[in-house]
């Protein structure tokens, strides 16, 4: 069973619940993670206040307002409200499906209105001193002066690599530590890419990026081949990268380049998005190429191009 579904979960239909996630649904490990920690917190809530472990089959909508109402007391926003109610109703459409009930007591239950934020982004400036960050640390280290733990030619390459490539295709976090060697096709300049609910798509990678993992493979002792990663770990031998790693990484890069440091490693992929907009991509494409389920969560972009014009058209336009 996947580590993210044990941890001390006793209730044997949140166990199956999570095993369902790690296996036929091939969620994300933070979406395990979430997961797993909005149930846990749901029946430590439900001990506390009924004196009892939940019944699934009993509880009733009042039930969930007393939940609601007990997130409100503890200042959580209204994103991550939304979250943990969004994964108890995921768990109670597995448990319908699984004949344990009828139907769902959170249907129609009122939540409080997410305030839309429009996403960060890097500007195509940004974006390109961001991209010669790595280099940048590691000339940095050569004349000793550089901040931190010496950085080696090998790690320095692949996080060129790495970051060139999230860029180029778009891709989530999961996504780039997922790459195997056998999902880059070199002629053709596509990645076969494994995203949300296992869902494979075929994402075009440019010759940069491509470069980019040539160079860093080039360092490497045996170059990957078939299903080994394309983006190596730097502390376990022969794993792949991992997302946290990447993170730490990332924040080191943005302070070097005089930006956030507090920026995901996911604004990138804002930013690929924006500018793909920007240069006159059409929305359907660029949904296709982040794997997006809906035309509306691609739509959140096409509000920052908007934005983005109307203030060209302000500062610009005599009569504005």
């Amino acid at each position: 069973m996947n580590g993210e579904t044990g941890n001390g979960v006793s209730d044997p239909w949140i166990k199956k619940f999570l095993a369902h996630l790690a296996t036929d649904r091939g969620a994300a490990i933070y979406t395990q993670r979430n997961y797993r920690q909005t149930l846990e917190e749901f029946v430590r809530w439900h001990k506390d206040e009924r004196k009892s472990a939940p019944d699934w089959t009993k509880l009733q909508r009042d039930d969930f307002r007393g939940y609601l109402r007990f997130l409100g007391r503890n200042n959580l926003s209204r994103a991550a409200i939304a979250l943990r109610f969004s994964a108890l109703r995921t768990f109670y459409k597995f448990l319908i499906r699984h004949g344990l009930l009828a139907g769902s007591p959170i249907k129609n239950l009122s939540l409080p209105k997410i305030e839309k934020r429009l996403p960060k982004f890097l500007t195509v400036g940004q974006m390109q001193d961001l991209l010669g960050a790595p280099e940048k640390l590691l000339q940095s280290h050569k004349t000793k002066k550089g901040p931190g733990r010496p950085v080696s030619a090998t790690a320095a390459l692949r996080d060129v690599a790495v970051l060139e490539t999230i860029y180029s295709c778009g891709l989530r976090i999961s996504e780039l530590c997922g790459l195997r060697a056998d999902d880059l096709d070199w002629p053709q300049q596509i990645v076969r890419v494994r995203g949300k609910g296992k869902k494979e798509r075929m994402v075009p990678i440019g010759q940069p990026a491509l470069r980019a993992i040539e160079r860093y493979w080039k360092t490497l002792k045996h170059p990957p081949a078939g299903a080994a990663p394309v983006f190596f770990s730097e502390t376990k031998i022969h794993a792949p990268l991992h997302p946290v790693q990447l993170s730490r990484r990332l924040k080191q890069y943005l302070a070097i380049a005089g930006l956030d440091p507090h920026l995901t490693p996911h604004k990138l992929r804002h930013s690929y998005a924006t500018h793909m907009l920007d240069a006159g991509a059409d929305l359907r494409s660029v949904q296709e190429l982040l794997g997006h389920a809906h035309l509306a969560t691609t739509q959140i972009y096409t509000h920052v191009t908007t934005e983005r014009l109307k203030k060209a058209y302000d500062a610009a336009h005599p009569r504005a």
